[in-house]
Parts: C-alpha cells; structure tokens; sequence
C-alpha cells in the first residue's frame, strides 16, 4: 500500500502577505473570504482556522503592510536632517512606493477600509486609528524641530502635521487613480513651495482672525 505522505505545511506568512494584496487591490467591504481563500491558497476553515475571521485577517494585514510597505517612508523621513526635507522625503517616498508597478496603487492604510458601513464599524475605525498614527509621525518630527529651535517661533505643527497628512492621502488616491509618478512628484514639490511661500508661510506665527 503506497504511503501517502504528510500535507505540505501551511506556510502563515506567505498567506498573510497575499491577504495583504487583496484587502489593499480590493477593499475590505468588497473582499469576501471566498476572495481571500482562494487567493491564499487554503480552504475557509484553514483560514478560520489561522487567523479567527476576516477582521482579524485584515488587522494583521494592515500590521503587515506597516512593518514593510509604510516603514519604508519612515525611514526615509528620520534620515532627513531637516524637518523640512523629512516631509519632502517622507512625500517623495510614498509616490515611489504608490505608483510602484509590481503591487497595488496608492496606500493599503487610506484606501482598503474607506467605503465601510456601520457594519463594519470595528474596521473603519481601526483603519482612522492607523491613519492617525502618520499625522502624529509627522506632528513628533515638527515638534522636535520646534523644540531644536528649527522652527519660527509660533508654527502651529498640528496644522502643518494635518496639511502634509491631508496631502499625503490625497496622493494615494492619486495614484489609485492612475496619475503619473513623474507628476505626483512634481504636486510634492508645489505641496513643499507652500512651506515658506512669502504670501502666507505655513512655517511661522498664526496671522491674527
């Protein structure tokens, strides 16, 4: 009697990669687990059984995405030795990684959990969570530039942080959208001219209401 040898192991972390191009192509309220199983790989009751349930696959998915695609940029930004050009770097980086041709345009973080209903409720605010996290990035990098005197006395960096985070998404719906990376960098450079534009610098005391 012929043996018939033992099933090839369940290799966790390449599913959870293939998760993470779906859920990013797709969207989390269009993806269904009949989706994502036969993407991965597995049946539905091995996925259930490694990862609880979608939203559970779709957090770590998002985990994924941080601790590779989105810390690319990141790291682009702390190399900056200005606070100026660690926005410029952290913009410029996410055009490259946004229009990148072997994976999903735009961000995974703005673009899979936008279009979720009150059923999804948990997810669409897990994923404003997530986007949160950038602008507080960028709001610490401002602060330290303010605290190092970088900074004109009276820069509001909330503001400045929400400027740059406002645009940094409108970027990866850019791009989504099909816009050239060559242009995508040039609205970069016109989103960094309005730093220290002489008709109203973002960088600087707040005019009086």
């Amino acid at each position: 009697m012929a043996r018939t040898g033992r099933p090839r192991a369940f290799d966790r972390d390449a599913a959870l990669h293939t998760a993470m191009l779906v859920f990013w192509e797709r969207g989390y309220a269009t993806t269904s687990t009949t989706d994502l199983s036969a993407a991965m790989g597995i049946n539905p009751p091995s996925l259930y059984a490694a990862f609880k349930n979608k939203e559970q696959l779709f957090r770590e998915a998002i985990g994924l995405y941080e601790r590779t695609e989105a810390e690319a940029s990141r790291r682009e930004m702390e190399a900056a030795p200005t606070a100026r050009g660690a926005i410029a770097a952290l913009l410029h980086a996410s055009v490259d990684r946004f229009t990148a041709e072997d994976k999903p345009r735009g961000c995974m973080i703005v673009l899979a959990a936008t279009n979720c209903t009150e059923d999804h409720e948990s997810v669409r605010d897990f994923a404003l969570r997530c986007r949160a996290r950038t602008k507080e990035m960028i709001k610490a990098r401002l602060d330290s530039a303010g605290a190092a005197g970088e900074l004109a006395p009276g820069t509001d960096t909330d503001r400045l942080a929400a400027f740059y985070t406002t645009f940094l998404n409108g970027l990866s719906i850019q791009a989504r959208d099909g816009a050239d990376r060559a242009l995508l960098h040039g609205l970069v450079d016109m989103a960094m001219s309005a730093w220290d534009a002489p008709a109203g610098p973002l960088v600087g005391a707040p005019s009086a209401a």
